[in-house]
């Protein structure tokens, strides 16, 4: 019942992206509101780590015994991912009922299918009680649906070029547009930023009285044998590796931890030991996520690894290259392959260069129906631009069915190139 909603909704609604407030607002407004009856509300924008910073703070939140609302987008496998209330994924029957009572009350007017959705999501949240609400921006942060809310405290993630087609493609206009979500006197927490995007946050704040706690400056993170260590003018905690994989991840881990300082400074009794309890725990699927089970694993000889990113950006590239740096320092480093499929709106090119070094080759594979995206051919002349030697196939199967058959093993297989793609490699592995 919940499928057939949501398709309706999208050929009622086919635009998915049109940045603006009017038309969300008219219809929270014919709703009742439910964005004015939210718990405190952390709000996330960025460019890279979004998710990643969503996953750690609600770890962390949890683990002090806290009840967290979260919203997040886009889903892997189910739309239910996207609306997790009270601490559950909303229930098929209930995201069927707020989806429906939606569509009557907007009674066909102009609207995005994300923006009804996320009216929605709203609505659920509204009606359970929670202590909490964690909202990740889905593009841009001033223009963007989720940006109607009141935020407690409001974090930017790093900052780089992605969806240049709707947010431009310079640095300071992508900034600005990430910077819209700050509110006038709401705390806000600053992971890693290049200058100029640092100069156009500050800025802003500047304008409308935003404290800021920004990495390198208010707080700091340096990397240590066990994990890492936070330190603040009132804070200094040494804290382990985080669960999700990857030198980047020590950055969204301490920005959770900064936020959480924030957080307490609001009365959240949220503790070292939630903290600790929150970072070994975390889980965040195709985020540098190893595949241990199901039919592809299965299906590899002993000793091969198989790897699933959706990283889709050149900022996402240069992190998949450390950690690749990473796996060849190891004592016996298995050879790197890749499998990949990317959107025309992705700048190929850019995700590939920064590993074109560590993977011996790449196989291209179809984009999930209903999306805009290379061919494997076409991916594979992006692939051959930056020296990268890549065969075009059918599907993931005859990917890893062809490296097997023409490479030795073991090896390591990293699928990546976009959520949507991750999330078709989840469904078809159970």
């Amino acid at each position: 019942m919940t499928e057939a909603i949501l398709q309706r909704l999208m050929q009622l609604y086919p635009r998915a992206i049109d940045l603006g407030l009017e038309r969300i607002e008219r219809l929270l407004v014919e709703m009742g509101s439910p964005h004015k009856k939210l718990p405190p509300v952390v709000h996330i924008a960025g460019t890279n780590g979004k998710g990643s910073l969503v996953a750690y703070l609600r770890a962390m939140s949890e683990a002090a015994g806290y009840r967290a609302h979260v919203y997040t987008s886009p889903h892997l496998v189910r739309f239910n991912e996207r609306i997790r209330v009270a601490g559950r994924l909303i229930e098929d029957d209930e995201l069927a009922a707020v989806l429906t009572e939606c569509e009557e009350v907007n009674a066909g007017k102009p609207i995005t299918f994300f923006e009804i959705t996320t009216v929605a999501a709203f609505v659920a949240f509204a009606r359970v009680p929670a202590d909490i609400a964690i909202l990740e921006v889905g593009m841009g942060g001033r223009r963007d649906t989720t940006n109607v809310v009141d935020p407690a405290l409001c974090a930017i993630t790093p900052i780089g070029y992605d969806h240049t087609g709707f947010l431009g493609d310079r640095l300071e206009g992508i900034a600005a547009e990430k910077a819209g979500i700050l509110k006038h006197g709401a705390p806000a927490v600053i992971g890693r930023q290049r200058e100029v995007s640092a100069e156009v946050i500050a800025a802003q704040a500047a304008k409308l009285g935003v404290p800021l706690f920004r990495m390198g400056r208010e707080w700091q993170m340096a990397p240590a044998e066990a994990g890492f260590r936070y330190e603040s003018d009132l804070l200094t905690l040494d804290l382990p590796a985080p669960a999700l994989v990857g030198a980047h991840q020590l950055d969204n881990a301490a920005t959770a931890v900064a936020c959480i300082e924030r957080l307490r400074a609001a009365k959240f009794a949220i503790d070292d030991k939630a903290i600790r309890a929150g970072l070994t725990s975390v889980e965040w699927p195709a985020r540098l996520q190893k595949l241990t089970r199901g039919p592809l694993v299965e299906a590899l000889p002993p000793g091969c690894e198989l790897w699933l990113d959706g990283g889709h950006n050149e900022d996402c590239g240069i992190a998949l290259a450390r950690m690749a740096s990473d796996w060849a320092k190891e004592p016996a480093p298995l050879p790197l392959y890749l499998v990949f499929g990317m959107l025309t709106t992705k700048d190929a090119s850019g995700f590939l260069r920064p590993l074109a070094r560590h993977a011996q080759a790449a196989r291209a594979v179809p984009f999930p129906e209903g999306h805009s995206a290379y061919t494997p051919v076409e991916a594979c002349a992006k692939a051959t631009e930056v020296g990268l030697d890549c065969v075009p196939t059918n599907d993931i199967g005859a990917a890893l069915e062809d490296l097997l058959a023409t490479q030795p093993a073991p090896m390591r297989i990293l699928i990546c190139g976009s959520l949507y793609l991750a999330g078709a490699v989840l469904a078809r592995n159970g």
